[in-house]
């Protein structure tokens, strides 16, 4: 019923899942993450209990292995179970019970475990596989997973349809504000297109919730202060500040106002 992908970042600072599928929610029951301990998928007849034991095994210094291992024989369900697992140093491990409904199997590599049931075929996760490998090792890792995650879809992916789809990545100090290590939590719950959904989210993610890096910062002279102060009473706001909080850029502009990012200066401008 589900194709999706666990991993590390090549850097060894985030740590992710992509799902996708024709079942409502998925991304309520098949992801999580912790920066620094993992992340796991667990899907078919999925076991949720899963999402904690496995994280709360990587976090006491098992390795994927070790921790799925625990998982299987602790639940008399396990030849229903499917399960993706990679732990704090990118160690990946998949599992697919006998019981998991064709065509069903997975795949690991380097950092990274892809599984998936009730699909179209192998191709589905040898398209994962490559999409993944192929893309550039430093670029972000929730694009490589959606990357993944495409090209499954793309090549067949769930044999009953599309419904759902999700994208989780932590790292640590990478939450809203830095105050926790969620840097992508993207959910389509129910939509005709889901993966091409997820990426239109991921794009307005990448603008709100994702902190500007220094390439992107523009610092703000007196002048250009004068010229954001007069934008924000043409759109009638008391400040600029005001105008930021209204926007939901916080996350691209300094407090202080030392700094603007370069996009959001391009919206003031009329140049997006």
């Amino acid at each position: 019923m589900t194709f999706s992908i666990v991993a590390r970042s090549a850097d060894g600072e985030s740590w992710g899942v992509a799902v996708a599928s024709k079942f409502l929610a998925v991304g309520s029951a098949v992801p999580a993450a912790v920066a620094q301990v993992g992340a796991i998928a667990t899907q078919a007849d999925a076991n949720v209990a899963y999402k904690g034991l496995a994280l709360s095994h990587l976090d006491e210094g098992a390795t994927a292995p070790v921790a799925l291992q625990r998982l299987l024989e602790e639940d008399d369900g396990r030849d229903h179970r499917q399960v993706g697992l990679v732990d704090v140093d990118g160690g990946a491990v998949t599992h697919t019970g006998s019981a998991c409904l064709d065509w069903a199997g997975g795949l690991t590599g380097d950092g990274y475990a892809v599984q998936g049931n009730v699909l179209t075929g192998e191709e589905v996760v040898l398209a994962m596989r490559d999409a993944f490998e192929a893309s550039a090792p430093d670029l972000p890792l929730a694009h490589r997973l959606l990357a993944a995650l495409a090209a499954g879809d793309e090549a067949g992916g769930d044999k009953r349809g599309r419904q759902s789809a999700a994208l989780l990545v932590v790292r640590d100090g990478a939450g809203y504000g830095g105050r926790d290590d969620v840097a992508v939590d993207l959910r389509v719950d129910d939509h005709a297109a889901p993966v091409t959904e997820l990426a239109r989210l991921l794009d307005l993610n990448d603008l709100y919730l994702t902190a500007s890096t220094e390439e992107e910062k523009v610092p703000v002279t007196t002048e250009l202060e004068a010229e954001l102060a007069a934008y924000a009473e043409a759109q009638g706001h008391r400040d600029f500040a005001a105008w930021v909080g209204t926007e939901n850029y916080e996350m691209r502009v300094a407090d202080d106002l030392s700094w603007i990012d370069e996009k959001v200066l391009a919206v003031v401008r009329g140049e997006s």
